[in-house]
């Protein structure tokens, strides 16, 4: 039973590094911030999720689980806010590029 919940663990952890460096690639592939911004935190968030995952698995104490999920919910609702900062400030500064780049008005 401890080498299913050890095998698990990892596949979660590779897939959460396999995750992360395919963010990366898209924040460095894109040009526009947005989309930047984009590719980051739907990486992030199926990373962060799948890491957390595995060490949850790892760790089998009740007191841990719940400390991951505290954390898993803190950075989830930071990662949002700061986006959205990040993202009307963008638009506030530069409408003209934002309106070109996404086709809008």
């Amino acid at each position: 039973m401890e080498w299913i919940k050890f095998i698990m663990a990892v596949i979660c952890m590779v897939f959460a590094a396999v995750m992360e460096i395919i963010a990366i690639y898209g924040v460095y592939k894109f040009k526009f911030v947005m989309n930047r911004m984009h590719a980051a935190a739907i990486g992030d968030t199926l990373a962060l999720f799948l890491g957390a995952l595995g060490l949850m698995l790892l760790r089998s104490s009740k007191w841990f689980s719940y400390k991951i999920i505290i954390v898993v919910i803190f950075l989830w609702m930071t990662s949002s806010i700061s986006s959205h900062v990040i993202m009307r400030m963008e638009y506030n500064i530069d409408t003209k590029k934002v309106e070109e780049e996404t086709g809008g008005k």
